[in-house]
């Protein structure tokens, strides 16, 4: 909980910024300061071996798709409230059933299907027709739903060979190099402090959010955790109100609650089954 609290803080601080300095810009500080942190954390206790692989195309496909999961993030976060965006990002454990139908064969249950259908249906309250989110944005969150779950089923994957503290390291490090060829055509020096204290606020809330998260997964099954990471919506409601003055209307809160309904029964199921549940996504 004191992860999604962080990854909603940094959601909250994004949407913030994002009328104040380029968006790729904030996303090459984001990485950089957790490439930079984990760096120094990592290196002096475990050396360079942190640094072997037995899958580096896979680490580096990894490090890709986060980077497009977190650039559409901040894409969706400029036009989108905290809330119902987190709402609709939540979705990708659902998604995954129905990837994990149609590619990988596997049966999935009438339940695990009705749970499926049920958080559509919220995502579709959440941006029905008439409301202020029916637009072209919609298209972000939606894509990095899509996104974010292939990133999960490799994770998944590759989480039975390879050492979770290696895969955050080289995601940082891959999210920055990718950030970095972008940064010649959006660099500006920021004119005011606050703007400056936002980004290391960001750097900071990814890298220790993601510390937590390693540490509650060294603690706990992920299927066990997962119920709790849907606690991050109701942390994105209370930055949105917060700092924007910005409550989601009867419907959206409607379709907020059947997202997470459905998502954290799907979590239950998963426990009941006794499947491997993919890991949540990375902000």
């Amino acid at each position: 909980m004191l992860s999604v609290a962080c990854f909603a803080t940094l959601d909250t601080t994004t949407r913030h910024i994002s009328g104040s300095v380029s968006l790729l810009m904030a996303l090459w500080f984001r990485y950089g300061f957790q490439a930079v942190a984990t760096t120094l954390a990592v290196l002096p206790t475990r050396g360079l071996g942190i640094l072997r692989t037995a899958h580096p195309k896979f680490q580096l496909l990894r490090g890709g798709l986060l980077f497009c999961c977190s650039l559409l993030a901040f894409y969706s976060l400029k036009y989108m409230p905290v809330g119902e965006f987190t709402a609709i990002a939540l979705m990708a454990p659902l998604v995954i059933t129905l990837w994990a139908a149609r590619v990988l064969g596997e049966r999935v249950s009438l339940l695990r299907w009705t749970l499926v259908i049920g958080g559509f249906l919220g995502t579709m309250v959440i941006v029905r027709p008439g409301s202020q989110h029916f637009d072209w944005t919609v298209i972000l969150p939606l894509t990095l739903v899509a996104t974010n779950a292939g990133f999960q089923v490799l994770t998944s994957k590759m989480a039975r060979t390879e050492d979770p503290i290696t895969m955050h390291l080289y995601t940082g490090w891959i999210g920055t190099g990718l950030a970095t060829l972008a940064l010649p055509f959006v660099w500006e020096v920021p004119h005011e402090w606050t703007v400056w204290v936002q980004l290391v606020i960001m750097g900071f809330l990814a890298t220790i959010g993601h510390f937590f998260l390693i540490m509650a997964y060294m603690r706990a099954p992920a299927a066990s955790l997962t119920p709790y990471l849907y606690t991050q919506i109701g942390f994105a409601m209370l930055g949105g109100w917060l700092v924007f003055d910005h409550v989601p209307d009867q419907w959206t809160l409607i379709g907020m609650s059947m997202v997470a309904l459905c998502g954290a029964l799907g979590a239950w199921l998963t426990v009941r089954e006794g499947r491997v549940m993919i890991q949540p996504a990375e902000s």
